[in-house]
């Protein structure tokens, strides 16, 4: 009885190792620059030029330094082809940004993923705080100390009224806080989204930084407060949606 035991254990312990799936190779960092440099490449095919140039010039031009100075000039060259990789790799990052950025341009909720590469300092917010539901214009809202940044989403004609009503809307939490407008787009007095984060980022900064979160705490309970009510009575997992009001008619 023990044996028999034994020998279901064991096939057990067999079947459980059959089932377990393979254990996924680990991506190594070159992996990464890659698939960068392929998404890049196809986007430019003129790319693998501008790096090797940048890579083989900076070492030609260590080694030409080496024996202007009267120095082993093996050294100086890798020195220039440790700098020429740096410049690569720094112009090939800088390209892939540009790109990824003109992929999601023109998109709805492409100014939320601009805003989403501001990392310190800022509390964002992931969803617009107004919409418009028949064009798709969109106020996104980020609290720094710079004070309450209002990013439109849309053409400039349109998206004025919506800055100004949610300004006073913010105006009625947090009175004595500046209000900055920046409209994202390609036309007049617009910032394109690759220039969206950096835009936003120098602002002057006009607050203590204690007083960021407190800010963005009041206006997250205004937009909370701002949301409609379900009425009494009506079982929200039952309520069918208004398909009028989703086309914007």
């Amino acid at each position: 009885m023990a044996r028999k035991n034994a020998e279901a254990a064991e096939g057990g312990a067999k079947a459980d190792k059959q089932q377990k799936p393979p254990k996924e190779k680990k991506r190594r960092w070159y992996h990464q620059v890659w698939e960068i440099y392929t998404m890049v490449r196809e986007q430019q095919p003129s790319i693998t030029w501008l790096l090797l140039l940048i890579v083989l010039g900076a070492a030609a031009l260590g080694a030409l330094v080496g024996i202007l100075i009267n120095y082993p000039w093996g050294i100086t060259a890798f020195m220039g082809l440790a700098f020429g990789l740096m410049g690569g790799m720094l112009l090939l990052g800088r390209r892939a940004e540009y790109f990824a950025y003109k992929r999601i341009e023109g998109q709805p909720g492409a100014v939320s993923a601009a805003l989403g590469t501001i990392r310190r300092g800022w509390n964002i917010e992931d969803e617009p705080v107004a919409v418009d539901p028949r064009h798709q214009d969109m106020i996104f809202r980020a609290v720094g100390r710079p004070g309450v940044v209002l990013v439109s989403e849309g053409p400039a004609h349109r998206v004025g009224k919506m800055l100004e009503a949610e300004k006073k809307r913010v105006n009625r939490v947090v009175p004595n806080i500046p209000v900055i407008f920046i409209q994202e787009g390609r036309g007049e007095g617009q910032v394109p989204l690759p220039q969206l984060a950096k835009t936003v980022q120098k602002q002057k900064k006009r607050l203590p930084a204690a007083t960021v979160p407190e800010v963005s705490k009041r206006l997250r309970a205004l937009h909370h407060m701002n949301r409609l009510p379900v009425p009494k009575g009506i079982d929200p997992l039952r309520a069918r949606p208004d398909r009028k009001a989703s086309r914007g008619r």
